[in-house]
Parts: C-alpha cells; structure tokens; sequence
C-alpha cells in the first residue's frame, strides 16, 4: 500500500482522521486543500468566490490528479470526487477511504460553512450536495468506514484494520 486517500464530506473528519492516521502509520499527512490554497496562492474561499463551483472543481481535478507521493496520507477536500481523472489517479497510487458520516452528522459538525470553503453554488444546500456526492464516494472508495459513533482514535484504529484486510 503506497498511500491511503481519505474522502467523504466537509466535516467527515478527513484531515482530523488523517493527520492521526498517519503517525499511526508512520506515514506522511497532505491536505489536498492546503496545496490547492499554496498552489493558488488564496483560499478556498476566495478561490470559489472568483471561479465558481465549476472552475474551483476543475482546478481541485488538476491540482490531485498532479499529487505525486508514497507512503502519505492524503485528506482530500469533500469535492474531490467531481473530477474522474484525479479519483483515478487516486485509486491508482493507493487505497481511498470513504468517511462515510450521516447527513444530521454533518450538519451538526459545519458550524460556519461560509468560512469553510465549501465548493458550492449560490443557494445549495447541505443537503443538495450530499445526496449528489454520495453515490460518487461510494464509487470510488476501496473502503467504507461509519464513525458515527466513533472517537477518534476508534475511527484510525477501525481504518488501519480494514486498510491490512
């Protein structure tokens, strides 16, 4: 196993889970939303606010499917799974993991979501993105993880056992 790709929605966990994770795994942490930001030189937020979904989708394609490591653990931002090309570079230099969290979970974890860089269109909703996500996580995960009633530590430990199946 070269590398483990985490996805699921904003809020799943996925830079919290991950950055654990790795240590766990003596393994390297990349926030693909960080890069994204060093590569654009401004935040997500104001990315989004200057290119709309669309063109934050399509610059968030180039900048993953550019992602060239091994033995890292990679957060992915909740709409990676809009651009194939990056999903199947992903798919192919590691394992992808859904953090697959309830709707009322996620809703509960956002807190502000204006300030979370969220890639969406004026007037979505929460919930329009995540039933239009989901069949795409499920697509692509090599493996499914439901910390619902997880910690932390529960949710790395459940992710390191189905990661050596």
């Amino acid at each position: 196993m070269k590398n483990v790709i985490l996805i699921g929605m904003p809020g799943a966990g996925k830079s919290t889970i991950g950055v654990v994770l790795a240590k766990a795994l003596g393994y390297d942490f990349l926030d693909s939303d960080i890069v994204i930001q060093n590569r654009m030189g401004k935040t997500l937020t104001k990315i989004i606010e200057e290119v709309g979904k669309e063109g934050f989708n399509e610059i968030e394609g180039d900048v993953n499917a550019s992602l060239n490591v091994e033995n890292t653990v990679i957060a992915t931002g909740g709409s990676a799974v809009y651009s194939e090309n990056a999903m199947n570079h992903f798919k192919s230099i590691g394992k992808v993991v859904f953090l697959d969290l309830t709707l009322e979970s996620i809703l509960k974890r956002l807190g502000n979501i204006e300030e979370r860089g969220i890639s969406m269109k004026p007037g979505e909703t929460i919930e329009d993105l995540f039933n239009e996500r989901k069949p795409l996580y499920e697509k692509y995960a090599d493996i499914k993880v439901q910390p619902e009633n997880m910690s932390i530590r529960e949710t790395m430990e459940k992710v390191k056992e189905l990661l050596s199946m």
